[in-house]
């Protein structure tokens, strides 16, 4: 039996996304039966109101509003299922009753200069873009309501305050569904008596347009058939006697901008207070588990907890869950406590489940506490071009938005796979960062590529805002790529962009990006920039190969600014400092290995290039004023690619270490010569002539100049592994042979070396080679010279 409303409008105050609160509307609701129903709200969310009742849409789900001029200035109001709101929409639709929005118009809202107020006493109304402005100052005395109240009440904790008054206390048959928010009224009265706003300015203009939409649904429908959900700090501001014209003069002369709404989906990772939303809660998950459980809310979380571990390989029994529960509730009896909260089942919970251990209780917060559900919306719902797009591309490639962060490997030579990175390569372009590459565990070719995704609700904003670039994802991109070409100053944006453009297959994009690279290349005579612009270039023909891109103007401008680079280097690299030595030295290595990944042209020869950069190098290794680091490096480079004999390379750095030379000069060469992670401890395990040179020129360093050198070479040979140290440290102690010819190992007295190369040896590990590298063994009717080179070239492998 329904009691009718009396006494003029119901005003059910209300904590947003508050389960308790949710059911008591629910409740209150089911015993009023009003015949409208307003809710604290932008009004421009009347129109898309009858959405809730799609069975597409599924909470947790959001309000956006955005400025149409400014997509990046918008707004959420977010709901969930356990929302007090979101059940007063359901309830009114599945009674045919109109519902209607009355808070401030979001064309307002979004019109404020001030954005550093994030909504209101409970939060409602924030902004994910929100920055600080002046009102930083009267923040602090803004005050929390259920802080308060909870601080009256003898709770240091909010949170656990509300719990016990409302979360865990369900209505006994026969309760008045209205006493407890008469109750809360009346409490919001005494703190709106002692506090008036509490700090929150904007209410007061909120409320004024809130008491005006209330009048009028009370002339329409009448005083005792309305009902209004809101944030309990506003009832009595509701209730409050005001004029309708002091109203109207509250509102006058407001900003506005023209703004547009849909809904979009939200999680409960977004509804954490945490994330940074003003009216977050600490757990959602729980929250929407206790709105949700018909019963036995304690046991039911128990066993969801105990399912979630077992999935994770955890040893949990029923046993485990029957005493975790009897724990909880005796924890909660023993705290004085309706039912045991989050509080006493997480006690229980890491005492019985976890052996004491909060390493999975991380885990449980962050999967069920917090939770993961992303909320789903119709097909219906008002969307941007370029969001439906979008949207049309995820579902044809099947890679759909997930709340949950994942890594998802891409084979580049499968159609499906292909156009999923086309896709989030593109969206990188647009500033919509649904995908950041990450490193695969597979292979580390241009056939691979490994992307860590998550899609979190402020990426709509972010799609709205990339919407004026296109209505397409490939029209967008393909714009704002020709746009950031034009608009680059500095070589190595162009060269980047182009990068970006091959891998997102942006084809219309890139005779705007090639003209605008030759451009600049042309004009660039800082060798800095144009070293730092090749190894950009070089990768990106390596990706249009793998994309099947025309990319001869790119090879022409890269092979272009690689003669160039080989002009410049050498004197480039005089009379540097240190950290100019530095920066140079990284350019040498990017420059190194983008020359070796350039391919041929018809006039230019790959042979040639690599023969003009390996005379750059000797260049560097031999002129005095090129600083150590770089002249040990060139050193290196060379070695490596056996366009320098070992005899030469000792001999350089015989004269690099020699006693003339500057301690910190030689500590310099050797940092660039065996420094970082190239090798270089290994080179000297095995070339003992080299640690010869190094541990002679070490102990001869002066006394005076050691401490100045110290800390150059703790950082070169601190990169080393532990055991490449080890074994050095080893090597030394045991003395290595000096000298300019090679010790005999197996005469120097060190155990593990034999004399020379034992082929026979050598040649045993082929089979296992080709079973590793996936080449199996040769059958006996091949060509017997291939057969001989094959096999020659795993050996040198095995050596």
């Amino acid at each position: 039996m329904t009691t009718p409303l009396r006494n003029g409008p119901l005003l059910l105050g209300v904590r947003h996304h508050g389960a308790g609160s949710a059911r008591a509307v629910r409740a209150a609701l089911d015993a009023a039966s009003p015949r409208i129903v307003l809710i604290e709200g932008p009004p421009e969310g009347d129109a898309l109101v009858s959405l809730a009742a799609d069975p597409q849409m599924r909470p947790p789900v959001a309000l956006l509003a955005h400025a149409v001029d400014d997509p990046g200035r918008a707004a959420f109001w977010p709901l969930a299922e356990f929302s007090p709101e979101w059940v007063a929409i359901r309830w009114a639709l599945t009674h045919d009753a109109p519902v209607r929005f009355i808070d401030l118009p979001a064309t307002h809202s979004l019109a404020f200069k001030d954005d550093s107020e994030e909504g209101d006493a409970e939060g409602n109304e924030a902004g994910p873009d929100s920055a600080p402005g002046p009102g930083d100052r009267e923040r602090a005395l803004r005050i929390d309501p259920l802080a308060v109240l909870a601080e009256a009440a003898g709770y240091d904790d909010a949170e656990r305050w509300w719990e016990d008054v409302v979360e865990h206390r369900g209505g006994a048959d026969g309760d008045d569904p209205f006493a407890p928010f008469a109750a809360v009224g009346e409490a919001m009265g005494a703190l709106r008596e002692e506090y008036g706003d509490g700090g929150h300015r904007r209410d007061l203009v909120r409320e004024a347009y809130m008491r005006l939409q209330l009048r009028a649904a009370r002339k329409e429908f009448g005083d005792d058939q309305v009902a209004v959900v809101c944030g309990a700090w506003h009832v009595p501001a509701l209730g409050a006697g005001s004029t309708a014209t002091a109203d109207r003069a509250l509102l006058k002369g407001l900003p506005k901008v023209k703004s547009e709404m849909t809904w979009v989906p939200w999680t409960h990772h977004r509804l954490a207070r945490h994330s940074g939303y003003g009216a977050g809660i600490d757990s959602p998950g729980w929250y929407g588990h206790l709105f949700g459980a018909p019963d036995r809310p304690v046991t039911r979380w128990m066993t969801k907890v105990a399912g979630l571990l077992r999935e994770e390989d955890q040893p949990v029994s029923s046993a485990h869950v029957i005493e975790a529960v009897r724990l909880a509730e005796t924890l909660a009896t023993m705290r004085g406590r309706p039912l045991a909260g989050l509080t006493e089942t997480t006690d229980a919970i890491r005492a019985v489940m976890c052996d004491g251990s909060d390493v999975p209780l991380a885990l449980i917060r962050d999967r069920l506490v917090v939770g993961d559900v992303l909320g789903e919306v119709p097909d219906a719902a008002p969307a941007v071009p370029l969001q439906r797009d979008l949207t049309r591309l995820q579902r044809s490639l099947r890679l759909k938005p997930e709340a949950l962060e994942r890594e998802v490997d891409l084979d580049l030579r499968k159609e499906t796979d292909a156009g999923r990175s086309r896709l989030l390569h593109r969206l990188r372009l647009l500033a919509i960062g649904w995908g950041e590459p990450a490193a695969g565990r597979g292979s580390t070719g241009t056939f691979r590529e490994s992307w860590r995704l998550r899609w979190e609700p402020e990426l709509y904003v972010r799609v709205a805002e990339a919407g004026v670039w296109g209505t397409t994802v490939l029209s967008a991109a393909t714009a704002k790529a020709e746009s950031q070409a034009v608009s680059a100053t500095a070589l190595s944006e162009v060269t980047a962009l182009a990068e970006q453009c091959l891998l997102a297959e942006l084809t219309d994009a890139l005779p705007v990006v090639m003209k605008a690279l030759a451009d600049r290349a042309a004009l660039d005579a800082d060798v800095g920039h144009l070293a730092q612009a090749l190894p950009a270039l070089a990768r990106s023909l390596r990706y249009g190969d793998v994309r099947s891109t025309d990319t001869a103007a790119l090879g022409e401008v890269a092979a272009g600014l690689a003669e160039r680079i080989c002009v410049g280097l050498p004197p480039a690299c005089a009379a540097l400092d240190a950290d100019g030595a530095a920066e140079m030295r990284a350019h040498l290595d990017g420059v190194h290995t983008a020359i070796g990944l350039l391919p041929a042209t018809p006039d230019r020869p790959a042979g040639d290039l690599s023969g003009r950069w390996a005379a750059v190098l000797r260049k560097l290794a031999a002129r005095d004023t090129v600083p150590g680091v770089i002249r040990g490096r060139a050193t290196r480079l060379l070695l490596d690619d056996g366009r320098l004999p070992e005899d030469e390379a000792a001999r350089l750095m015989g004269l690099a270490l020699s006693p003339g030379a500057p301690p910190a000069d030689a500590a310099a060469w050797i940092e660039g010569f065996v420094g970082g992670a190239s090798g270089g401890g290994m080179l000297l395990v095995h070339d003992e002539r080299l640690l010869a040179l190094v541990d002679t020129w070490l102990t001869g360093v002066p006394a005076a100049s050691f401490t100045d050198v110290l800390p150059l070479l703790r950082r070169t040979f601190s990169a080393y592994e532990p055991g490449v140290r080890r074994t050095l440290g080893e090597l030394v102690r045991r003395g290595p042979a000096g000298g300019g010819a090679r010790p005999d190992r197996a005469e120097a007295g060190i155990p593990g070396f034999g004399a020379a190369v034992d082929e026979t040896r050598a040649d045993a590990v082929l089979p296992v080679l080709r079973l590793l590298l996936g080449d199996p063994d040769p059958e006996p009717n091949h060509d017997h010279d291939h057969r001989i080179d094959h096999d020659d070239d795993l050996a040198g492998v095995a050596r």
